[in-house]
Protein backbone atom coordinates (compact mmCIF):
# COMPACT_ATOMS: atom_id res chain seq x y z
CA UNK A 1 0.00 0.00 0.00
CA UNK A 2 0.99 3.80 -0.51
CA UNK A 3 0.26 6.49 1.83
CA UNK A 4 -0.91 9.91 0.15
CA UNK A 5 -0.89 12.43 2.65
CA UNK A 6 -2.72 15.64 2.11
CA UNK A 7 -1.45 19.61 3.43
CA UNK A 8 -2.37 19.73 7.04
CA UNK A 9 -5.01 22.28 6.37
CA UNK A 10 -7.16 20.01 3.85
CA UNK A 11 -10.77 20.13 4.28
CA UNK A 12 -12.16 17.08 4.55
CA UNK A 13 -15.94 17.33 4.92
CA UNK A 14 -19.57 15.67 3.72
CA UNK A 15 -22.04 17.62 1.78
CA UNK A 16 -26.14 17.37 1.44
CA UNK A 17 -29.18 19.80 0.15
CA UNK A 18 -32.27 20.75 2.22
CA UNK A 19 -34.79 19.22 -0.35
CA UNK A 20 -33.10 15.79 -0.02
CA UNK A 21 -33.08 15.76 3.58
CA UNK A 22 -35.04 18.21 5.40
CA UNK A 23 -38.90 17.01 5.26
CA UNK A 24 -41.11 18.71 7.24
CA UNK A 25 -42.36 20.40 3.98
CA UNK A 26 -45.39 22.15 5.19
CA UNK A 27 -44.15 23.07 8.92
CA UNK A 28 -43.21 27.04 10.27
CA UNK A 29 -44.61 29.03 7.30
CA UNK A 30 -42.45 27.00 4.74
CA UNK A 31 -44.18 27.86 1.48
CA UNK A 32 -44.19 25.54 -2.09
CA UNK A 33 -40.83 24.92 -3.62
CA UNK A 34 -41.22 23.80 -7.42
CA UNK A 35 -39.91 20.42 -6.41
CA UNK A 36 -42.55 20.17 -3.88
CA UNK A 37 -45.26 20.78 -7.02
CA UNK A 38 -42.79 19.07 -9.54
CA UNK A 39 -42.57 15.77 -7.53
CA UNK A 40 -46.47 15.02 -6.36
CA UNK A 41 -47.06 15.39 -10.53
CA UNK A 42 -47.93 11.74 -11.45
CA UNK A 43 -44.97 10.44 -13.71
CA UNK A 44 -42.12 13.19 -12.73
CA UNK A 45 -39.94 10.87 -10.34
CA UNK A 46 -40.10 7.03 -11.02
CA UNK A 47 -40.73 5.55 -8.16
CA UNK A 48 -43.67 8.34 -7.01
CA UNK A 49 -42.38 9.80 -4.11
CA UNK A 50 -41.60 13.43 -2.66
CA UNK A 51 -39.74 15.20 -0.33
CA UNK A 52 -42.20 15.60 2.55
CA UNK A 53 -40.24 14.33 5.22
CA UNK A 54 -37.21 12.61 2.94
CA UNK A 55 -34.63 11.97 6.02
CA UNK A 56 -36.35 14.10 8.91
CA UNK A 57 -33.57 16.29 9.12
CA UNK A 58 -35.45 19.48 10.27
CA UNK A 59 -36.22 17.30 13.49
CA UNK A 60 -33.13 15.36 13.92
CA UNK A 61 -30.65 17.71 12.66
CA UNK A 62 -28.86 17.54 16.36
CA UNK A 63 -28.53 13.49 15.74
CA UNK A 64 -27.15 14.42 12.43
CA UNK A 65 -24.53 16.58 13.44
CA UNK A 66 -23.93 14.11 16.72
CA UNK A 67 -23.05 11.52 14.24
CA UNK A 68 -21.30 13.33 11.58
CA UNK A 69 -18.61 14.46 15.15
CA UNK A 70 -18.47 10.78 16.06
CA UNK A 71 -17.22 10.01 11.80
CA UNK A 72 -14.55 12.93 12.79
CA UNK A 73 -16.44 15.09 9.96
CA UNK A 74 -15.42 18.98 10.46
CA UNK A 75 -16.56 20.83 7.44
CA UNK A 76 -20.36 20.36 6.45
CA UNK A 77 -21.98 21.34 3.33
CA UNK A 78 -25.58 22.02 3.74
CA UNK A 79 -28.29 23.99 1.75
CA UNK A 80 -30.88 26.36 2.99
CA UNK A 81 -34.03 25.90 1.47
CA UNK A 82 -35.27 29.68 -0.35
CA UNK A 83 -39.23 29.27 0.40
CA UNK A 84 -38.36 28.76 4.20
CA UNK A 85 -37.34 31.92 4.61
CA UNK A 86 -38.93 33.80 1.37
CA UNK A 87 -42.39 31.57 1.10
CA UNK A 88 -43.33 34.08 -1.47
CA UNK A 89 -40.01 34.14 -2.86
CA UNK A 90 -39.20 37.65 -2.25
CA UNK A 91 -40.52 40.30 0.51
CA UNK A 92 -42.12 39.27 4.23
CA UNK A 93 -39.39 37.14 5.45
CA UNK A 94 -40.78 33.88 7.50
CA UNK A 95 -38.71 34.18 10.65
CA UNK A 96 -38.92 30.76 11.64
CA UNK A 97 -37.23 29.46 8.67
CA UNK A 98 -34.12 31.42 9.44
CA UNK A 99 -34.27 30.23 13.34
CA UNK A 100 -34.33 26.64 12.20
CA UNK A 101 -30.79 27.39 10.28
CA UNK A 102 -29.61 29.60 13.09
CA UNK A 103 -30.15 26.46 15.12
CA UNK A 104 -28.45 23.91 12.92
CA UNK A 105 -25.56 26.53 12.60
CA UNK A 106 -24.62 26.75 16.19
CA UNK A 107 -24.98 23.30 16.53
CA UNK A 108 -22.59 22.82 13.87
CA UNK A 109 -20.38 25.40 15.25
CA UNK A 110 -20.78 23.78 18.75
CA UNK A 111 -19.83 20.59 17.49
CA UNK A 112 -16.54 22.00 15.67
CA UNK A 113 -17.83 21.35 12.68
CA UNK A 114 -17.40 24.66 9.65
CA UNK A 115 -20.13 24.92 7.93
CA UNK A 116 -20.36 25.82 4.46
CA UNK A 117 -23.35 27.17 3.27
CA UNK A 118 -25.21 26.74 -0.36
CA UNK A 119 -28.15 29.33 -1.33
CA UNK A 120 -29.51 27.47 -4.07
CA UNK A 121 -30.24 23.83 -4.52
CA UNK A 122 -33.10 23.94 -6.80
CA UNK A 123 -35.93 24.46 -4.36
CA UNK A 124 -36.83 27.54 -6.64
CA UNK A 125 -40.30 28.89 -4.55
CA UNK A 126 -43.26 28.06 -6.54
CA UNK A 127 -44.41 31.63 -5.90
CA UNK A 128 -41.68 32.38 -8.29
CA UNK A 129 -42.04 29.87 -10.91
CA UNK A 130 -45.60 30.83 -11.18
CA UNK A 131 -44.07 34.18 -12.54
CA UNK A 132 -41.87 32.78 -14.94
CA UNK A 133 -39.44 31.26 -12.64
CA UNK A 134 -35.58 31.28 -13.87
CA UNK A 135 -36.54 32.47 -17.33
CA UNK A 136 -37.42 36.21 -16.05
CA UNK A 137 -34.89 38.45 -14.73
CA UNK A 138 -37.13 39.35 -11.78
CA UNK A 139 -35.89 35.98 -10.02
CA UNK A 140 -32.28 36.86 -10.30
CA UNK A 141 -33.07 39.86 -8.66
CA UNK A 142 -35.15 38.09 -6.09
CA UNK A 143 -32.18 36.04 -5.17
CA UNK A 144 -29.82 38.61 -4.22
CA UNK A 145 -32.72 39.99 -2.23
CA UNK A 146 -32.88 36.17 -0.79
CA UNK A 147 -29.36 36.15 -0.30
CA UNK A 148 -28.87 39.57 1.79
CA UNK A 149 -31.56 37.88 4.35
CA UNK A 150 -29.64 34.87 4.47
CA UNK A 151 -26.34 36.08 4.91
CA UNK A 152 -27.33 39.05 7.24
CA UNK A 153 -28.85 36.50 9.45
CA UNK A 154 -25.73 34.18 9.46
CA UNK A 155 -22.63 36.68 8.36
CA UNK A 156 -21.31 36.88 11.56
CA UNK A 157 -21.38 32.58 12.03
CA UNK A 158 -20.65 31.17 8.70
CA UNK A 159 -17.30 32.18 6.65
CA UNK A 160 -18.10 29.84 3.56
CA UNK A 161 -20.66 30.81 0.85
CA UNK A 162 -21.75 28.84 -2.14
CA UNK A 163 -24.17 30.79 -4.37
CA UNK A 164 -25.52 28.50 -6.28
CA UNK A 165 -25.04 24.53 -7.08
CA UNK A 166 -24.90 23.14 -10.55
CA UNK A 167 -26.98 25.80 -12.73
CA UNK A 168 -26.09 23.38 -15.71
CA UNK A 169 -28.88 21.39 -13.65
CA UNK A 170 -31.12 24.33 -12.96
CA UNK A 171 -31.45 26.05 -16.19
CA UNK A 172 -30.84 22.97 -18.63
CA UNK A 173 -31.76 19.79 -17.02
CA UNK A 174 -34.77 21.38 -16.01
CA UNK A 175 -35.35 23.61 -18.71
CA UNK A 176 -34.70 22.02 -21.99
CA UNK A 177 -34.88 18.24 -21.41
CA UNK A 178 -37.39 18.11 -18.31
CA UNK A 179 -35.88 15.88 -16.07
CA UNK A 180 -35.77 17.66 -12.52
CA UNK A 181 -38.61 20.68 -11.95
CA UNK A 182 -40.10 22.75 -13.17
CA UNK A 183 -39.79 20.14 -16.34
CA UNK A 184 -39.79 22.27 -19.23
CA UNK A 185 -38.48 21.00 -22.35
CA UNK A 186 -37.41 24.19 -24.06
CA UNK A 187 -34.39 25.19 -25.47
CA UNK A 188 -34.90 28.96 -25.77
CA UNK A 189 -36.47 29.01 -22.07
CA UNK A 190 -33.74 26.95 -20.18
CA UNK A 191 -30.90 29.71 -22.41
CA UNK A 192 -32.64 32.49 -19.96
CA UNK A 193 -32.69 30.25 -16.96
CA UNK A 194 -28.88 29.68 -17.12
CA UNK A 195 -28.18 33.16 -17.82
CA UNK A 196 -30.50 34.73 -15.47
CA UNK A 197 -29.23 31.64 -12.65
CA UNK A 198 -25.58 33.23 -13.77
CA UNK A 199 -26.64 36.94 -13.44
CA UNK A 200 -27.64 36.04 -9.88
CA UNK A 201 -24.57 34.85 -8.79
CA UNK A 202 -23.28 37.93 -9.97
CA UNK A 203 -25.76 40.29 -7.99
CA UNK A 204 -25.42 38.49 -4.65
CA UNK A 205 -21.49 38.16 -4.55
CA UNK A 206 -21.00 41.73 -2.98
CA UNK A 207 -23.99 41.35 -1.24
CA UNK A 208 -23.30 38.07 0.44
CA UNK A 209 -19.88 40.02 0.90
CA UNK A 210 -21.24 43.15 3.09
CA UNK A 211 -22.97 41.03 5.22
CA UNK A 212 -20.55 38.46 6.32
CA UNK A 213 -17.08 40.48 6.28
CA UNK A 214 -14.05 38.20 5.77
CA UNK A 215 -15.97 35.32 4.58
CA UNK A 216 -14.76 33.86 1.07
CA UNK A 217 -17.66 33.45 -1.42
CA UNK A 218 -17.81 30.71 -4.41
CA UNK A 219 -20.15 29.31 -6.86
CA UNK A 220 -20.70 25.43 -7.68
CA UNK A 221 -20.43 23.79 -11.27
CA UNK A 222 -21.02 20.34 -12.39
CA UNK A 223 -18.02 19.22 -14.88
CA UNK A 224 -17.03 16.46 -16.68
CA UNK A 225 -14.39 15.90 -19.35
CA UNK A 226 -16.11 15.86 -22.28
CA UNK A 227 -14.11 13.02 -24.93
CA UNK A 228 -15.05 11.75 -28.21
CA UNK A 229 -15.91 8.55 -29.24
CA UNK A 230 -14.02 7.72 -31.95
CA UNK A 231 -10.67 9.49 -33.87
CA UNK A 232 -13.19 10.94 -36.11
CA UNK A 233 -13.79 14.07 -36.76
CA UNK A 234 -17.59 13.87 -36.42
CA UNK A 235 -17.25 12.53 -32.91
CA UNK A 236 -14.48 15.32 -32.67
CA UNK A 237 -16.54 17.90 -32.98
CA UNK A 238 -19.63 16.79 -31.05
CA UNK A 239 -17.31 16.80 -27.87
CA UNK A 240 -16.77 19.83 -28.77
CA UNK A 241 -19.97 20.65 -28.73
CA UNK A 242 -21.09 19.06 -25.63
CA UNK A 243 -18.00 20.87 -23.64
CA UNK A 244 -19.26 24.03 -24.71
CA UNK A 245 -22.86 23.23 -23.86
CA UNK A 246 -22.15 21.50 -20.49
CA UNK A 247 -18.61 23.15 -19.18
CA UNK A 248 -17.70 26.01 -21.19
CA UNK A 249 -21.25 27.67 -20.78
CA UNK A 250 -20.70 28.33 -17.33
CA UNK A 251 -17.16 28.86 -16.86
CA UNK A 252 -16.34 31.39 -19.17
CA UNK A 253 -18.64 33.70 -17.96
CA UNK A 254 -17.81 33.25 -14.66
CA UNK A 255 -14.05 33.91 -15.46
CA UNK A 256 -14.65 37.16 -17.93
CA UNK A 257 -14.88 35.52 -21.19
CA UNK A 258 -18.69 35.64 -21.97
CA UNK A 259 -20.29 32.70 -23.71
CA UNK A 260 -18.36 31.03 -26.08
CA UNK A 261 -18.41 31.78 -29.60
CA UNK A 262 -18.39 28.61 -31.17
CA UNK A 263 -21.35 27.28 -28.75
CA UNK A 264 -23.63 30.79 -29.64
CA UNK A 265 -23.12 29.81 -33.49
CA UNK A 266 -24.13 26.04 -32.90
CA UNK A 267 -27.46 27.19 -30.98
CA UNK A 268 -28.09 29.64 -33.45
CA UNK A 269 -27.72 27.31 -36.38
CA UNK A 270 -30.02 24.67 -34.74
CA UNK A 271 -32.93 27.76 -33.98
CA UNK A 272 -32.01 27.48 -30.04
CA UNK A 273 -31.57 31.53 -30.28
CA UNK A 274 -32.53 33.62 -32.97
CA UNK A 275 -30.21 35.34 -35.19
CA UNK A 276 -29.15 37.61 -32.67
CA UNK A 277 -27.79 35.28 -29.98
CA UNK A 278 -29.10 35.59 -26.93
CA UNK A 279 -31.41 38.05 -26.19
CA UNK A 280 -31.96 38.40 -22.31
CA UNK A 281 -28.59 39.75 -21.61
CA UNK A 282 -28.63 43.45 -20.70
CA UNK A 283 -25.67 45.96 -20.53
CA UNK A 284 -23.68 45.27 -17.61
CA UNK A 285 -24.72 41.43 -16.96
CA UNK A 286 -20.95 39.92 -18.30
CA UNK A 287 -19.00 42.63 -15.56
CA UNK A 288 -21.81 41.36 -12.77
CA UNK A 289 -21.09 37.40 -13.82
CA UNK A 290 -17.71 37.46 -13.87
CA UNK A 291 -16.87 39.35 -10.37
CA UNK A 292 -14.15 37.73 -8.46
CA UNK A 293 -14.70 35.01 -6.18
CA UNK A 294 -12.57 33.32 -3.91
CA UNK A 295 -13.26 29.82 -4.97
CA UNK A 296 -15.06 27.50 -7.60
CA UNK A 297 -16.69 24.25 -6.34
CA UNK A 298 -16.57 21.53 -8.55
CA UNK A 299 -18.91 18.21 -8.69
CA UNK A 300 -17.43 15.76 -10.21
CA UNK A 301 -19.10 12.36 -10.67
CA UNK A 302 -18.08 10.59 -14.42
CA UNK A 303 -17.12 11.62 -17.70
CA UNK A 304 -19.07 11.65 -20.89
CA UNK A 305 -18.09 10.43 -24.47
CA UNK A 306 -19.63 11.59 -27.41
CA UNK A 307 -20.68 10.23 -30.62
CA UNK A 308 -21.84 12.36 -33.41
CA UNK A 309 -25.21 11.01 -34.24
CA UNK A 310 -27.68 12.93 -32.28
CA UNK A 311 -30.19 12.52 -29.69
CA UNK A 312 -33.89 13.26 -31.04
CA UNK A 313 -35.54 13.39 -27.45
CA UNK A 314 -32.52 15.87 -26.42
CA UNK A 315 -33.28 18.25 -28.92
CA UNK A 316 -30.79 16.73 -31.12
CA UNK A 317 -27.81 16.84 -29.34
CA UNK A 318 -25.10 14.43 -29.53
CA UNK A 319 -25.34 10.96 -28.15
CA UNK A 320 -23.63 9.73 -24.92
CA UNK A 321 -22.01 6.32 -24.97
CA UNK A 322 -20.16 4.32 -22.00
CA UNK A 323 -16.44 2.73 -22.82
CA UNK A 324 -16.23 0.56 -19.69
CA UNK A 325 -18.55 -2.49 -19.49
CA UNK A 326 -21.41 -2.20 -17.25
CA UNK A 327 -19.78 -3.68 -14.43
CA UNK A 328 -18.16 -0.59 -13.68
CA UNK A 329 -20.98 1.79 -13.97
CA UNK A 330 -22.60 2.80 -10.52
CA UNK A 331 -26.60 2.29 -9.97
CA UNK A 332 -27.17 5.85 -11.30
CA UNK A 333 -26.14 3.93 -14.97
CA UNK A 334 -22.66 6.62 -14.54
CA UNK A 335 -19.49 5.19 -15.32
CA UNK A 336 -16.96 5.02 -13.05
CA UNK A 337 -13.53 6.91 -13.80
CA UNK A 338 -11.42 8.40 -11.64
CA UNK A 339 -9.04 9.84 -13.90
CA UNK A 340 -12.21 12.75 -15.29
CA UNK A 341 -11.64 13.75 -11.74
CA UNK A 342 -7.79 14.47 -12.11
CA UNK A 343 -8.46 15.99 -15.75
CA UNK A 344 -11.54 18.12 -14.35
CA UNK A 345 -9.33 19.77 -12.36
CA UNK A 346 -6.59 19.91 -14.22
CA UNK A 347 -8.09 21.86 -17.28
CA UNK A 348 -10.28 23.83 -14.88
CA UNK A 349 -6.60 25.19 -13.05
CA UNK A 350 -4.96 25.43 -16.90
CA UNK A 351 -7.52 27.19 -18.89
CA UNK A 352 -9.68 29.07 -16.01
CA UNK A 353 -6.82 29.35 -12.87
CA UNK A 354 -9.37 29.61 -9.86
CA UNK A 355 -7.85 31.27 -7.04
CA UNK A 356 -8.81 27.94 -5.12
CA UNK A 357 -10.97 25.03 -5.79
CA UNK A 358 -13.25 22.71 -3.75
CA UNK A 359 -14.55 19.25 -4.83
CA UNK A 360 -17.64 19.88 -3.42
CA UNK A 361 -19.86 16.57 -4.66
CA UNK A 362 -18.35 13.46 -5.06
CA UNK A 363 -20.08 9.97 -4.37
CA UNK A 364 -21.80 6.82 -5.67
CA UNK A 365 -24.99 5.39 -5.53
CA UNK A 366 -24.85 1.79 -4.40
CA UNK A 367 -27.87 0.36 -2.63
CA UNK A 368 -25.90 -2.38 -0.46
CA UNK A 369 -28.25 -2.99 2.07
CA UNK A 370 -27.70 -4.06 6.00
CA UNK A 371 -26.33 -7.25 6.50
CA UNK A 372 -27.49 -10.03 9.34
CA UNK A 373 -24.60 -8.21 11.40
CA UNK A 374 -26.17 -4.57 11.25
CA UNK A 375 -23.25 -3.73 8.86
CA UNK A 376 -22.90 -2.37 5.74
CA UNK A 377 -20.18 -3.24 3.86
CA UNK A 378 -20.08 -1.22 0.70
CA UNK A 379 -16.91 -2.10 -0.47
CA UNK A 380 -17.61 -0.53 -4.05
CA UNK A 381 -18.29 2.78 -2.71
CA UNK A 382 -15.07 2.68 -0.24
CA UNK A 383 -13.17 1.94 -3.10
CA UNK A 384 -14.62 4.51 -5.69
CA UNK A 385 -14.11 7.30 -2.80
CA UNK A 386 -10.41 6.06 -2.25
CA UNK A 387 -9.58 5.78 -6.21
CA UNK A 388 -11.56 9.50 -7.02
CA UNK A 389 -9.46 11.02 -3.58
CA UNK A 390 -6.15 9.25 -5.50
CA UNK A 391 -7.30 11.13 -8.62
CA UNK A 392 -7.73 14.54 -6.98
CA UNK A 393 -4.42 13.91 -4.73
CA UNK A 394 -2.55 13.42 -8.61
CA UNK A 395 -3.78 16.56 -9.67
CA UNK A 396 -2.67 18.45 -6.30
CA UNK A 397 0.45 16.99 -6.89
CA UNK A 398 0.31 18.71 -10.72
CA UNK A 399 -0.06 22.25 -9.44
CA UNK A 400 -4.26 22.28 -8.69
CA UNK A 401 -5.03 24.53 -5.80
CA UNK A 402 -7.73 21.74 -4.54
CA UNK A 403 -8.02 22.76 -0.82
CA UNK A 404 -10.70 20.35 0.06
CA UNK A 405 -13.16 17.77 -0.35
CA UNK A 406 -16.79 17.12 0.19
CA UNK A 407 -18.56 13.44 0.01
CA UNK A 408 -21.75 12.94 -1.46
CA UNK A 409 -23.70 12.26 0.89
CA UNK A 410 -23.48 12.22 4.41
CA UNK A 411 -26.76 9.97 4.14
CA UNK A 412 -29.46 8.47 1.96
CA UNK A 413 -31.79 10.50 0.90
CA UNK A 414 -34.43 11.79 -2.31
CA UNK A 415 -32.24 11.81 -5.14
CA UNK A 416 -34.54 13.74 -7.05
CA UNK A 417 -35.98 12.08 -10.53
CA UNK A 418 -34.94 8.93 -8.84
CA UNK A 419 -36.69 9.30 -5.59
CA UNK A 420 -35.60 6.72 -3.30
CA UNK A 421 -34.09 4.16 -5.49
CA UNK A 422 -30.67 5.47 -5.37
CA UNK A 423 -28.55 5.33 -2.29
CA UNK A 424 -25.34 7.76 -2.13
CA UNK A 425 -24.97 8.01 1.25
CA UNK A 426 -21.80 7.08 3.48
CA UNK A 427 -24.73 6.34 6.35
CA UNK A 428 -28.03 4.08 5.39
CA UNK A 429 -31.31 5.63 6.46
CA UNK A 430 -34.38 3.43 7.11
CA UNK A 431 -36.73 5.52 5.94
CA UNK A 432 -39.57 3.89 7.63
CA UNK A 433 -38.10 4.03 11.02
CA UNK A 434 -35.55 6.84 10.62
CA UNK A 435 -32.64 4.97 11.46
CA UNK A 436 -29.24 5.76 10.78
CA UNK A 437 -26.26 3.40 10.06
CA UNK A 438 -22.73 4.16 9.22
CA UNK A 439 -21.67 2.38 6.41
CA UNK A 440 -17.96 1.05 6.16
CA UNK A 441 -17.48 3.72 3.45
CA UNK A 442 -18.01 6.18 6.26
CA UNK A 443 -15.79 4.42 8.80
CA UNK A 444 -13.33 4.17 6.86
CA UNK A 445 -13.34 8.17 5.62
CA UNK A 446 -13.53 8.66 9.46
CA UNK A 447 -9.46 7.12 9.55
CA UNK A 448 -8.52 9.13 6.47
CA UNK A 449 -10.10 12.71 7.92
CA UNK A 450 -7.97 11.35 11.08
CA UNK A 451 -4.86 10.62 9.41
CA UNK A 452 -5.09 13.25 6.57
CA UNK A 453 -4.30 10.87 4.13
CA UNK A 454 -5.39 8.24 1.58
CA UNK A 455 -3.76 4.31 1.42
CA UNK A 456 -3.99 3.27 -2.02
CA UNK A 457 -3.10 -0.21 -3.54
Amino acid sequence: MTTLRFPTEFVWGVATSSYQIEGAALEDGRGESIWDRFSKTPGKVRDGTNGDVACDHYHRFREDIALMKSLGIRHYRFSVAWPRILPAGRGKVNQAGLDFYGRLVDALLEAGIEPFVTLYHWDLPQALQDEGGWAKRSTAEAFAEYAGVVAKFLGSRVKKWITHNEPWCAGILSHQLGIHAPGLKDYRTALAASHHLLLSHGLAVPIIRAASPGAEVGITLNLTPSEPASPSAADHDAARHFDGHFNRWFLDPLFGRRYPVDIVADYIAAGHLPPEGLTVVQPGDFEAIAVKCDFLGINYYNRTVLRSDKVPEAQNEPRQVFLAPEKEWTEMGWEVHPNGLRDTLLRVHLDYRPRKIYVTENGASYSTPPGADGRVKDEQRLAFLRDHFAAAHRAMEAGVPLAGYFVWSLMDNFEWDRGYSQRFGIVWVDYKTQQRIPKDSALWYRGVIAENAVQVP
